[in-house]
């Protein structure tokens, strides 16, 4: 809301501000669902791609809306070691199956694609390829909670050139809207 009030970009300046205030809200039905969970002894692992030295504020901000963190190692952020996993970029792979190493994985959310799995090219084809497999799960196992203002998505449809102009960028997403 902040970037679009002031007519602004993300930067990690303004995001990490924003991170430190523990101000985030959680979306409708989340929390609920959270504490269901909890209830029935069911562990929730919080995979994000916020980096590690993020996670103190990220955990007192979850626990602060109320979410249930029964200890900080329920926060894996981008750059958690796995041994035996080396992780590209921001892929959560490694930090899927560190949690799968020490539990039954019922159920994943996520914003985008790469929260279900990691996607060896970032093109509309090789992103449809990498989901083929799991059609069956979105809705059973996974479930997407549709993320329209950023993504990995968004530079699979220029190319992942960010050196392109905004408009062009803009149109490229313009044209692969679908009504």
């Amino acid at each position: 809301a902040r970037q679009i009030r002031d007519n602004k970009g993300f930067d990690d300046f303004s995001w990490n501000q924003w991170i430190e205030e523990r101000a985030a809200r959680p979306e409708p039905g989340a929390l609920e669902f959270a504490k269901a969970a909890a209830a029935r002894e069911v562990t929730i692992y919080y995979i994000s791609n916020r980096t590690t030295d993020q996670g103190a504020a990220t955990i007192d901000n979850l626990r602060k809306a109320g979410f249930p963190i029964k200890d900080d190692s329920q926060f894996l952020g981008k750059g958690t070691i796995v041994e035996g996993c080396e992780a590209k970029g921001s892929d959560k792979g490694c930090r899927r199956r560190l949690v799968g190493r020490g539990h039954r994985v019922l159920m994943q959310f996520g914003d985008q694609l790469g929260d279900f799995t990691d996607i060896a090219v970032n093109t509309p084809q090789g992103r449809e390829q990498a989901v083929r497999p799991y059609l069956g799960w979105i809705g059973d196992r996974w479930f997407v909670l549709p993320n329209p203002a950023y993504g990995i998505w968004e530079p699979a449809l220029f190319d992942n050139d960010w050196s392109r102009p905004e408009g062009e960028r803009r149109e490229r997403k313009r044209a692969a809207l679908r009504y």
